[in-house]
């Protein structure tokens, strides 16, 4: 791994070796342009097109990916360029090939029950910063890529990934999610909540998420290919007392058969641990 740095001025080339990744943080003021030059390369499981800028705005993390190896320019002020050779990216596409395979189980199922054709309802959980939201498009994005179109539930209200901070939402995942434009909001389920954190008032909060439960209940009752692709939640990064009680009302009301634990990550070091609870 090489050392973190700040970096501005013309273009700067990166050399991806297999299985690697440039991680960056924009800087304060202005956009970075980023252009994959050669071989192949994503952020967030979605692919950079080749040998086209794209304008990443100001004080964005991410990271560039490569299966197979890459050559990368970035163009413009960074708090943060790095490349790291150890990266949970195995983990987590191995993770995505299990889901994959519960999808196509789900799909295939010809039992009246509903159990039976429930794919995978996956809910992320770990502290702040563990990387939640970044794994949860690597799967959402590596499932569109699959022909799924899974449900993508935000209960993360101090963040807001489908709409503003202060709401729990939720929306159908139809193509890889764009590295710029993030969540497409074309028809999105949204509850306001009216604040960012649910401390505020705690019984709200699991109001709403029932509300939630039962209105893609409903949504997954009528339609058999979203109910086979399941959902992908994110959570919030409060994970001891009253915010430990409400990852498991979430698990619970929204009949979350698969948990991702995330363990804690340094900033620009390090990986996050990963493991898994399923039923």
């Amino acid at each position: 791994m090489s050392s973190a740095a700040a970096a501005a001025g013309p273009a700067r080339q990166f050399n991806l070796a297999t299985e690697s990744e440039l991680r960056v943080e924009v800087g304060q003021e202005s956009p970075l342009r980023v252009r994959l030059v050669s071989g192949t390369a994503e952020i967030f499981g979605t692919e950079l097109p080749p040998e086209n800028w794209i304008s990443i705005p100001p004080r964005h993390k991410f990271a560039i990916f490569t299966w197979h190896g890459a050559t990368v320019e970035l163009e413009g002020t960074t708090e943060v360029e790095y490349v790291a050779d150890e990266t949970p990216m195995v983990s987590y596409v191995n993770v995505h090939a299990i889901l994959d395979a519960r999808r196509s189980r789900a799909k295939a199922s010809q039992s009246a029950e509903l159990d039976s054709s429930q794919g995978p309802r996956v809910i992320v959980v770990g502290p702040t910063d563990s990387g939640k939201s970044s794994l949860c498009r690597m799967l959402l994005s590596w499932a569109c890529k699959q022909g799924w179109k899974p449900t993508f539930v935000d209960l993360d209200i101090g963040q807001g990934s489908i709409t503003m901070p202060g709401c729990i939402a939720a929306t159908p995942i139809e193509l890889p999610i764009d590295a710029v434009e993030g969540i497409p909001l074309e028809i999105p389920i949204v509850y306001f909540y009216g604040h960012t954190t649910p401390s505020v008032s705690a019984e709200l909060y699991k109001v709403l998420v029932k509300e939630l439960a039962q209105t893609l209940e409903r949504q997954f009752t009528g339609n058999a290919e979203s109910r086979a692709a399941g959902m992908v939640i994110n959570t919030m990064g409060w994970v001891e007392g009253l915010g430990y009680e409400l990852l498991l009302h979430a698990i619970d009301t929204l009949n979350a058969n698969v948990v991702l634990v995330l363990g804690q990550v340094l900033a620009y070091g390090g990986n996050p641990l990963i493991s898994a609870w399923h039923r």
